[in-house]
């Protein structure tokens, strides 16, 4: 049809609202998706607080850019990759708190065990004499 031999209504033009044509109100259907399923968690938090503290082999800062992989698809919409990232982000962040637990109780234990020693071997050592450390740096010589 050619835009010349085309008869607008009065009140219509193409520039501007036509009312005539406008059909009446009716209900609109919004289709939102899978809303019985919730949807993933991005563990974001937990990623933070792992990456902020010791990350050790920075498991932390890869559970943080998997929660925000997470999140950022399930704002996209695609929550089956969105879940994967979850599920990713869950794992780093239990390794990550693993080690993060593991590396202090270590350290206590390996005290608690030094200070087992010295109290052990040849009597007990006055760490606040005159000669306690001395003899605790004598544990460090060969």
């Amino acid at each position: 049809m050619d835009n010349h031999s085309y008869n607008f209504p009065s009140d219509c033009t193409p520039l501007t609202n036509c009312k005539s044509a406008r059909k009446p109100g009716g209900s609109t259907v919004v289709n939102m998706g899978n809303t019985g399923k919730n949807p993933p968690r991005d563990y974001l938090i937990w990623s933070l607080c792992n990456t902020l503290y010791v990350n050790f082999c920075c498991l932390g800062f890869m559970a943080l850019v998997y929660s925000i992989k997470a999140r950022d698809q399930k704002t996209q919409g695609n929550l089956q990759l969105a879940q994967e990232c979850s599920d990713k982000a869950k794992w780093y962040n239990i390794l990550a708190a693993g080690w993060n637990l593991l590396i202090p109780l270590l350290a206590i234990v390996l005290l608690v065990l030094l200070l087992v020693h010295l109290g052990s071997s040849q009597g007990s050592y006055d760490f606040f004499g005159e000669d306690g450390f001395q003899n605790f740096m004598k544990l460090f010589s060969w």
